[in-house]
């Protein structure tokens, strides 16, 4: 493969390029790859009839590839590239602006909360609880620096020979009896980094960086989240949530334990406003910020829970690994609660080490060897009725050799009955095929 044949192999008779070819036969890997293997224009020209690839794909109804081909033009329109500037300002995220976020609020919490005007009826059980709520929000903002600054799982990029290698140069002049291409899984080739990357891995835009075990790229920590970092990530988004309890329980507390504050709800919510305004201020975006990380982090532990990312999660129908013989949705890596949960938490990552699984067995395959069962235990009755029948023979051998010859041709008979295969059974399952050896290996024949 070579980059040239994508550049040059142009239908001058419809005026379609590759990526207009892979569009109407609805092959996302193909399409994965010369996108990334292009440029904006590329998702932007018109053949004969002026479609782009993502209209010839909605057009013979490809949704899942007219959804990706349009998701990258909106990606490339959104891009930062003209704009030096921005897109500094991008790969540094909103991570300083969480930072101030945090401080002001923990600020608020000690000087509206715990270190409030009225704290006479302050007792030491609440001032322990409200501080609980300061050095667990410290725990957090510790494992948020260590998410944001930690690598995320970066896979080094193919570097050999960079420095004579051109970007016309074939791509994959190294690695072609790869496994995961000859199988097919060319959603795994990097055409930006030059490498067949591992399994569950993606290419960060944000980053420029494959990831091992790509979650997602957050830009609250300005940083992706990966098989490294994301049990950083999770303890702090877990510990964050935490400490929002916390910190918003000792301010209502606080407000409602005024001794000075009105019985009635109205006058009460008036007089807090007034009176308590660093500690309702703190309240209402304590609430506000709550409801999406305690959502984030149900997403997150659920994930955990069948160690699946948020990117698996998003295109499930896309890659071909998460996918059974039926083409319905199927995770491999899923080794139940308990163990991808154990793995998670004390390790820190999970393995990519897919589930074995028993031989299974189709409805096909089960009602046959159900069948197989039965005929052979009524061959098993005929089988003594056999030997009753040869126990006749010889009897009637000493009396008669007529008589013998008609059993023997009647044992002889009942044999090849036994030996031949019943009606329905025998389809695909030759005498000595690798099926019916499976199945007698089964069966107590």
């Amino acid at each position: 493969m070579e980059l040239d044949f994508y550049f040059f192999m142009t239908n001058a008779a419809v005026g379609c390029t590759p990526l207009h070819w892979a569009a109407i036969r609805g092959n996302l890997e193909a399409c994965t790859v010369l996108v990334q293997a292009g440029k904006k224009d590329d998702l932007m020209v018109k053949d004969k009839t002026g479609l782009t690839p993502a209209q010839l794909a909605a057009d013979k109804n490809h949704r899942q590839v007219a959804f990706f081909l349009d998701n990258a033009r909106r990606v490339h329109d959104s891009g930062c590239n003209g704009n030096p500037t921005f897109a500094k300002l991008s790969k540094v995220g909103l991570a300083p602006l969480l930072w101030c976020i945090a401080v002001v609020l923990l600020a608020t919490y000690i000087h509206s909360v715990i270190a409030g005007q009225y704290n006479m009826s302050m007792t030491p059980a609440f001032g322990l609880f409200a501080w609980s709520g300061v050095f667990v929000a410290t725990a957090g903002l510790v494992m948020f620096y260590k998410c944001s600054r930690k690598d995320p799982g970066y896979i080094s990029a193919n570097t050999r020979d960079s420095h004579n290698q051109r970007d016309d140069e074939p791509l994959l002049k190294m690695e072609l009896d790869n496994p995961a291409l000859l199988t097919g899984n060319w959603s795994q080739l990097c055409i930006t980094c030059k490498i067949v990357r591992p399994v569950r891995s993606k290419h960060c835009s944000t980053c420029d960086r494959c990831v091992e075990q790509f979650d997602h790229h957050c830009p609250w920590v300005s940083n992706c989240v990966g098989k490294k970092n994301k049990w950083e990530f999770f303890m702090f988004i877990t510990l964050e949530v935490i400490a929002m309890i916390i910190t918003g329980s000792a301010a209502i507390i606080r407000t409602v334990s005024d001794p000075a504050s009105p019985a009635s709800f109205g006058d009460w919510l008036g007089y807090s406003v007034v009176y308590h305004t660093g500690a309702v201020s703190f309240f209402m975006m304590d609430l506000f910020i709550f409801f999406g990380v305690a959502c984030l982090t149900g997403v997150q532990a659920y994930q955990i829970a069948r160690n699946i990312t948020t990117n698996e999660m998003a295109n499930s129908m896309r890659y071909t690994y998460l996918r059974g013989p039926a083409g319905r949705f199927r995770n491999p890596f899923d080794h139940g609660v308990r163990k991808n949960c154990s793995d998670f938490l004390v390790n820190g990552y999970n393995e990519d080490v897919e589930r074995l699984e028993h031989a299974s067995r189709t409805d096909e395959e089960i009602g046959m060897i159900q069948m197989t069962s039965a005929v052979s235990q009524n061959g098993e009755g005929h089988s003594h009725h056999g030997n009753c029948d040869d126990h006749a023979c010889a009897d009637s051998h000493a009396n008669s050799n007529s008589h013998t010859q008609g059993g023997s041709s009647q044992c002889c008979d009942h044999s090849k009955k036994n030996e031949r295969t019943p009606f329905g059974l025998g389809l695909g399952l030759g005498r000595n095929s690798a099926s019916r050896q499976y199945i007698r290996n089964l069966l107590p024949l």
